[in-house]
């Protein structure tokens, strides 16, 4: 019967509007959980730059791989940061575009008539460059054509992956370096002799510390992997 209905009957305007502000808090929720947990992500990699940093001070035979290892967290920290940026560049623009709607469907109340947006169909079309969130977007797109918010659906745009660090960015990768350990760069006190039996058990617990910070490395490339695929 309501299938029925819905052939003849002319959709109801609260609905529609509910149906597309349900969507869009729902991408909101997805983003706020994103950003915090690239927020943890990057507390975790600034832990890791501080520990191979400790390790080159500690054992100068291995300081050079310890800097290779800060340098290449670095580099994760800068990837990082730059798709916090995004996303919550994102967050504003599902902000904007909420906002817009319920503009829309308060000038339909008023006018009987509701004006397509230009501005929200920008806003959505530059939405759909994420890639996990061009799904989502595309469906919203549907119910905002519906609801005659935006005239056309969005355009299938290809992700632009500039996760990619180039050689340029390696002064980024200083930068972030320098505000990581700006309070270790100190001369510190000759580090008191060690018990020769402690050695191999320091070694040990050197080289668990690095297995730990591999694995916990790969963890956090496999979750920003998955948020740009």
């Amino acid at each position: 019967m309501e299938t029925f209905k819905a052939l003849f009957m002319k959709p109801d305007p609260q609905a529609q509007m509910r149906k597309c502000n349900a969507a869009i808090r729902q991408n909101m929720r997805k983003l706020d959980r994103d950003i915090a947990a690239n927020k943890q992500n990057e507390i975790k990699i600034k832990n890791l730059i501080v520990q191979a940093d400790r390790r080159a001070q500690r054992d100068p035979s291995r300081a050079a791989q310890a800097r290779r290892e800060a340098r290449d967290f670095a580099r994760e920290l800068v990837r990082h940061r730059r798709a916090s940026a995004r996303l919550v560049t994102s967050k504003a623009q599902l902000g904007s575009v909420q906002m817009q709607v319920n503009e829309a469907f308060a000038v339909r109340r008023i006018e009987g008539s509701i004006r397509a947006s230009a501005g929200i169909m920008r806003d959505v079309n530059s939405l759909v460059r994420l890639p996990e969130y061009a799904a989502a977007m595309r469906d919203l797109s549907v119910e905002l054509v519906k609801a005659g918010v935006i005239e056309d659906m969005v355009e299938d745009v290809l992700p632009q992956d500039d996760d990619g660090l180039m050689e340029d960015d390696e002064a980024e990768v200083d930068k972030v370096l320098g505000e990581i350990l700006k309070d270790r760069k100190e001369p510190s006190l000759p580090a008191a002799p060690v018990p020769e039996p402690q050695k191999p058990a320091a070694r040990e617990d050197e080289y668990e510390d690095e297995e730990d910070a591999e694995a916990m490395m790969e963890t956090m490339r496999n979750r920003l992997d998955a948020l740009r695929s």
